[in-house]
């Protein structure tokens, strides 16, 4: 069974750590411990296994250890389920937790989300946790961003990640694909190489070939190359510079990031950031779209977890400016990876320490506003690891990588167009914000989709389709409900102010005041558009508990007397039998038909159409305030 790919190397950067689960070390283990210590998982879960007829909670812990990296779900639970049978850190509940995930059990993985938001409350996993413990219903549910397609430039026996397409059409990714590079020891495939191909469209690329310029005998790659494709920024082992740092008489390497120029169509000028240091590891860069801030990820001091996501400026000359942690925002204490900047300041990232599906997750954050990052949700995300997504705005596609196949393999993201409709719900009168007001959305044929509860600052957002009519239907006690357009968009937002009368406003004199209520020729059964308009009535009603009212229908002079006042009867009764279905006390309304006999206009035999259409109508007589 394969480790955890050569991806570990770029999202954990974690080589000095495992030295933090050596409290329990004995001679018996001893054999074990170097080979975990040496980030040797198979070999070392072959020395703990024969260790376990000993009954001891270390060796069990080590041995789902050395199954989480791995990504070895199945056999990670199996032995946590005996670890946590004694007292553990929490840090191995919430690895727990991530491999239940992994299998689907989400109940029992929150469970132990639960003991480690218990045993560590101010840890930001656990707060983002607890914000939402079930949130796991909603992630399914939310709205499709992306199709996902498995590229057959991919190849299945082989790592294949950090994948970024430019806008000459120049297609990088890293893998461990060239057999006849020497063995990594770790994990039993080739050292990481950077290839390139040509982006054909639809999901199709030219043959790869490797950047001879720049692959070494060590891990290279991932890189990011700048807008006009003359700088590239790339990962590398630490040993390209000849770095290195000493454990147990071992040379372990650390990640760091290089720069490299084009000189004559071909990469060249190599040469080490000076943000690199040999105290902690750098890697996955990406460089925004003015070459000015590169984004990368690092276990450096001032870190909040064990990998966070930083960015510096870029001053030229090899000049940079002072690192700058993202803040909670991004970062976890877990581990966040694999920063990608778009050219309208969006970044995704990599994390696993967000409310996800398990694994690895992508995630998004607009950084020129002050939302919160968003799950990209499925088929991007999955419980397996899924990673390293990155997005060309001129194609119109992403791409990612995930182990969800077993191999950490590339996919393609076409983005689903969608159109997010912001509403904001406001007092008409005076223009203030109405929190907790009730907004709906509506389809083109005023079918409600779905009804949401605006939040503090009056706000509901809607993720809807392109192209497509929707109206918004704002309510809240004491205001006229009502409707708001919301305008057909290709993508991007919309946003809707929706000002709301008091309801106050509805009474005029002797009467609650409403739209005309229309009715189907010769009918007398509720319409929508009636319904609504009876709505505020309902509403104003409530608002005043001792308000009676006497709901008079009227018609033009067309037709016999007795035709008209039948017909009015019927109307008046139907408008009653709604406002009484709607809650109101039978007590507080009566119907009464007046046929022609109270004209509006008296204009005889001889009314316009207009005259006509004022005549035929329904009022609203206060009888009791």
């Amino acid at each position: 069974k394969r480790p955890r790919k050569m991806k570990n190397l770029y999202i954990s950067l974690s080589f000095m750590l495992a030295a933090q689960f050596a409290m329990a070390q004995n001679k018996d283990t001893e054999k074990a411990d170097k080979l975990f210590n040496r980030f040797e998982y198979i070999d070392a879960a072959d020395e703990y296994m024969k260790l376990t007829n000993k009954k001891d909670p270390y060796v069990y812990r080590q041995l789902a250890e050395s199954y989480y990296n791995m990504f070895n779900s199945k056999e990670a639970i199996k032995w946590y389920e005996k670890a946590v049978k004694s007292k553990q850190d929490s840090e191995i509940y919430y690895h727990y937790a991530q491999m239940l995930k992994a299998e689907g059990k989400y109940e029992e993985a929150n469970a132990q989300m639960l003991t480690f938001a218990k045993m560590a409350p101010k840890d930001q996993r656990a707060i983002i946790f607890m914000k939402d413990p079930d949130y796991l219903p909603k992630l399914k549910s939310q709205t499709k961003l992306f199709d996902e397609q498995y590229l057959n430039i991919s190849d299945k026996k082989y790592t294949d990640f950090g994948a970024v397409l430019n806008d000459d059409k120049s297609f990088y990714f890293t893998s461990t694909r060239n057999t006849v590079r020497r063995k990594y020891g770790r994990n039993e495939e080739p050292y990481l190489d950077l290839y390139v191909a040509t982006y054909q469209g639809d999901g199709k690329f030219s043959s790869p070939e490797p950047v001879t310029e720049i692959n070494s005998k060590w891990h290279d790659g991932p890189a990011t190359i700048t807008a006009d494709g003359n700088t590239m920024y790339f990962a590398s082992e630490s040993f390209k510079e000849g770095k290195f740092e000493k454990d147990n008489g071992q040379q372990t390497g650390l990640l760091y990031i290089f720069k490299a120029t084009k000189v004559n169509g071909k990469w060249g000028n190599v040469e080490a950031l000076p943000l690199n240091d040999k105290r902690w590891s750098s890697a996955n860069p990406s460089v925004s779209a003015d070459g000015k801030t590169l984004y990368f990820s690092s276990n450096r001091t001032g870190s909040m977890g064990e990998t966070d996501i930083w960015k510096v400026d870029i001053k030229g000359l090899n000049s940079y400016g002072k690192p700058e942690n993202l803040g909670p925002k991004v970062n976890t204490e877990g581990r966040e990876s694999f920063p990608y900047i778009t050219s309208d300041n969006k970044l995704f990232f990599s994390s696993e320490g967000r409310k996800g599906f398990g694994g690895y997750d992508v995630y998004m954050i607009d950084l020129n506003g002050d939302g919160e990052a968003i799950n990209l949700g499925y088929p991007i995300n999955t419980p397996k690891d899924d990673f390293s997504f990155t997005y060309n705005a001129s194609q119109n596609v992403g791409f990612f990588a995930s182990n969800r196949l077993g191999t950490d393999n590339l996919y393609m993201a076409t983005p689903i167009c969608g159109v997010e409709v912001i509403v904001t719900v406001r007092d008409k009168k005076t223009g203030k914000i109405i929190p907790a007001g009730k907004v709906a959305i509506l389809d083109d044929r005023n079918n409600v989709i779905e009804t949401r509860t605006a939040d503090a600052n009056g706000k509901v957002t809607y993720s809807v389709d392109c192209d497509t009519d929707y109206t918004v239907q704002a309510s809240i006690e004491g205001y006229k409900t009502d409707n708001f357009p919301a305008e057909k968009k290709h993508g991007g937002e919309v946003v809707v102010m929706a000002d709301l009368e008091p309801l106050d406003d509805l009474i005029v004199g002797d009467r609650v005041v409403l739209n005309s209520i229309y009715f189907e020729y010769d009918k007398s059964n509720i319409t929508p558009q009636a319904a609504f308009e009876l709505n505020k009535l309902v509403d104003v009603m409530k608002s005043y508990p001792e308000m009676v009212i006497e709901a008079q229908a009227h018609t033009d002079s067309r037709g016999s007397d007795e035709y008209n006042m039948k017909l009015s009867e019927q109307r008046a009764k139907s408008v009653m039998q709604y406002v009484v279905s709607q809650g109101i006390s039978r007590e507080r309304i009566t119907g009464k038909g007046y046929g022609e006999t109270m004209p509006k206009v008296k204009c005889g035999d001889n009314c316009t159409e207009e005259e006509h259409a004022k005549n035929r109508r329904n009022e609203f007589v206060i009888i009791k305030r």
